[in-house]
């Protein structure tokens, strides 16, 4: 039998309430197999027993299909498999793997479906089991939403438990015994008298029966990796510089090229570019679509001599500056056109008009995704293919979106995803990627590398979307009797989508996310999303919608407390309705051992909390007032996730979620004039900087479902510090950055 025939029969992917929902959407569909993504190509002498696990002589090869950008998803990933095959993660070779639907995610699917995360009722339920038939039939291998963990949990630590399985019953077949009789450990089968057979002796018999599919997966009782405190594979390189990213890349023949791309909203117009073609080093001046590029034998004189071309840009009509985005928000807010309502409890009108009200409005600005690797990708072009060496977070997209370019077939578009040297939403976008397509077209066979300088990495970001907030409340007798929020911001998800796919129609759950889906029992309670025109095109930025709307919601609430006079971590505990999230409440009042706000003079305290990515998470920030200016002197969170499975990683997740979040809350910010960034670079763009860096106590609690923490430490920081800052000044600061009304020590 073929390794077509082998793997396609494997259909381990597919349970039985998926394939009952399949019926909806066309059993026949959802229950065909899935693509084999070994079908050709592979080396002489290397077995795939399954999509996740390629054996040969020299040893086993784990596939981590999710993107790495910097958190340890290819480690984890690895690991789950490992597990349950029986190996050392450390020991193998872990690859991203190829482009296939194979890799499909799930969990991404159910972070977006249209129920609240504590929701636990049987239509909501019913939505999350079934969500699998249309996540394997769209069939995207998209890396994003904290869901990296939540989706391979089961996939991957199953493929390690049917590979483990075959090669017992290969070994069992060789050696005329039961499978029953044999055991694994460290990479080999383990016979009744202790005979070791090395699973690389067992790979192609393995590979040339029927899987075995009768596994059961080890409880965490058994786990030998999985829960225990282990140092990542990767961890020795990323601290010391020699780890490999996409920028590092060379190749034989290579050439080097960067951009320099039209502003938003203008084309070329004029170029004049006969002194770059003359310098040092320069193979060639290649127009781009609405660009110019310089090829050359190094990045440096590329980027040097695009600074000697002179463009003239054609510009349009479209408004180029801040004050267009600000406008665009009160527009939206004033036109009162509802995109969605997803919290709306009791009667707030009524509630509003019995009695004094508090009034507040919010503004969070645009935020660059500034990873420290800037865009890059490596292209080698023929008449019959193209491979792209870069790191992406949409292989999938890549391939449609480059044969759509080249003319070639999505089976002639190869993508060697790399490791990302810093994302958080930026590699959810094709530009750069496309950009490098078409000036290898210029030197077809020829590797081309472009590098975005750091200046254009800042010019032509999708930043996270500016957002206005307007708040209305009323306190009475002690506790919170309204809260109403307007939220205006432009659709992340329509932009997104208009650009790698098409845009999706319908309301746009981001808007109100981390806002309008906050386990809290307000008698009278209110979010609403209004989605306001896109000045500039925005994306998908770490925490996405929860990363503004967690300040927007978690400080308007901090005043309500403050004006019933309420202790703000004891106010959240007892509004709080979901028994998780009251748990994480509570644990973070013992380590921070909260006592109020007030922390002596000139000295506050701030808490505020976020539900976002399913994960309840809690902070407090302490803060100073010094000659010098604020200084954050203590920092602590508490997340619930399900099930630790990285220790180690978890806290430094859940950290440095914390300490992002601070930093740009403290001083960052873009802002446009004449259709570009004023921030070129970060002189400009300073977050956090190592001596402002406060000690974190993390605790992590394992009482609801699995859940990723990639991006849900970030929502709550921004409030913390603001509401810290109230406690120590009794200054209330409604924008950010906080630092355009204090100063940091």
């Amino acid at each position: 039998m073929s390794r077509a025939g082998r793997i396609a029969r494997r259909g381990f992917l597919v349970g039985s309430v998926a394939i009952a929902g399949g019926v909806a959407f066309g059993a026949w569909r959802y229950t065909r197999p899935l693509p084999d993504p070994f079908a050709k190509g592979l080396p002489p002498g290397t077995e795939a027993l399954n999509p996740y696990v390629l054996i040969d002589g020299s040893g086993i090869t784990l596939i981590a299909p999710r993107a790495d950008k910097g958190q340890g998803a290819r480690w984890i990933q690895a690991a789950l498999i490992a597990d349950e095959l029986d190996i050392d993660p450390a020991g193998a070779r872990i690859e991203p793997g190829p482009v296939s639907k194979t890799y499909y995610n799930t969990a991404l699917l159910q972070e977006n479906l249209p129920v609240d995360p504590t929701d636990t009722g049987w239509l909501a339920q019913t939505l999350r089991a079934g969500s699998d038939v249309p996540a394997r039939l769209l069939g995207l291998q998209i890396t994003g939403g904290s869901s990296s963990v939540p989706d391979g949990f089961e996939k991957l630590r199953r493929a390690g438990a049917v590979a483990r399985e075959t090669l017992k019953q290969a070994a069992a077949m060789r050696e005329g015994l039961s499978r029953a009789d044999l055991r694994s450990g460290d990479g080999n089968v383990i016979l009744p008298d202790g005979q070791r057979i090395p699973y690389t002796e067992l790979a192609a018999e393995a590979a040339s029966i029927a899987p075995v599919q009768d596994v059961v997966l080890r409880a965490p009782s058994q786990w030998r990796i999985l829960g225990k405190p282990v140092q990542r594979a990767d961890i020795v390189a990323k601290s010391t510089g020699t780890q490999r990213y996409g920028i590092d890349l060379a190749f034989d023949g290579m050439l080097y090229a960067s951009v320099r791309a039209a502003p938003r909203g203008a084309s070329v117009a004029k170029v004049e570019a006969a002194a770059a073609k003359g310098m040092r080093g320069v193979h060639s001046v290649v127009p781009i679509r609405d660009g110019i590029a310089v090829v050359a034998d190094n990045t440096w004189r590329a980027m040097q001599a695009l600074q000697e071309i002179t463009i003239d840009w054609a510009f349009s009509d479209l408004p180029g500056d801040q004050q267009a985005v600000w406008d665009s928000l009160t527009a939206a807010l004033d036109a009162a056109q509802i995109d969605s309502r997803p919290r709306d409890t009791g009667d707030v009108e009524n509630a509003l008009a019995a009695g004094a009200v508090i009034e507040a409005e919010y503004r969070v600005p645009f935020l660059a995704h500034a990873p420290l690797e800037p865009m890059n990708a490596t292209v080698r072009i023929s008449d019959s293919q193209c491979e792209i060496w870069t790191g992406t977070q949409i292989p999938d997209f890549v391939v449609a979106k480059v044969a759509a370019l080249t003319g070639l077939g999505e089976d002639g578009i190869k993508v060697h995803n790399q490791m990302i040297g810093g994302s958080f939403g930026r590699r959810l976008e094709l530009d750069f990627i496309l950009q490098a397509v078409q000036i290898a077209q210029s030197v077809p066979g020829r590797p081309v590398k472009m590098i975005w300088s750091r200046e254009e990495d800042f010019a032509h970001d999708q930043p996270r979307p500016a957002q206005i907030a307007r708040g209305l409340g009323r306190v009475a007798n002690g506790r919170i009797e309204a809260l109403d929020l307007a939220i205006a911001t432009p659709s992340v998800t329509t932009s997104w989508f208009g650009r790698v796919w098409r845009a999706l129609p319908g309301p746009d759950a981001t808007i109100t996310a981390g806002a309008g889906d906050q386990p809290l029992a307000i008698p009278n309670y209110r979010v609403t999303g209004y989605r306001a025109n896109e000045v500039f095109p925005v994306s998908s930025w770490r925490s996405v919608g929860a990363s503004g709307n967690g300040f927007l919601h978690g400080s308007f609430l901090d005043e309500l407390f403050a004006a019933a006079e309420l202790d703000p971590l004891q106010g959240l505990i007892d509004l709080c309705n979901h028994d998780v999230s009251r748990r994480v409440l509570n644990e973070l009042r013992e380590i921070s051992a909260w006592t109020g706000r007030a922390a002596g003079q000139g000295r506050g305290r701030g808490v505020a909390f976020c539900l976002s990515f399913g994960v309840p998470c809690a902070q407090v920030v302490d803060v100073a007032d010094t000659p010098k200016g604020l200084r954050i002197t203590r920092a602590f969170a508490v997340a619930d996730i399900g099930t630790v499975l990285d220790p180690v990683n978890a806290e430094a997740q859940l950290s440095g979620g914390m300490l992002f979040g601070l930093g740009h809350a403290m001083n960052c910010e873009l802002t446009y004039r004449d259709h570009v960034p004023e921030q070129t670079n970060f002189h400009a763009y300073q977050a956090m900087r190592l001596h402002q860096a406060p000690e974190i106590t993390v605790r992590l609690l394992e009482n609801g479902p699995l859940r990723g923490l990639g991006e849900p430490g970030v929502p709550p920081a921004a409030p913390a510090l603001a509401n810290a800052i109230f406690a120590a000044t009794g200054q209330r600061i409604r924008e950010l950055p906080l630092s355009r009304k204090v100063r940091f020590a």
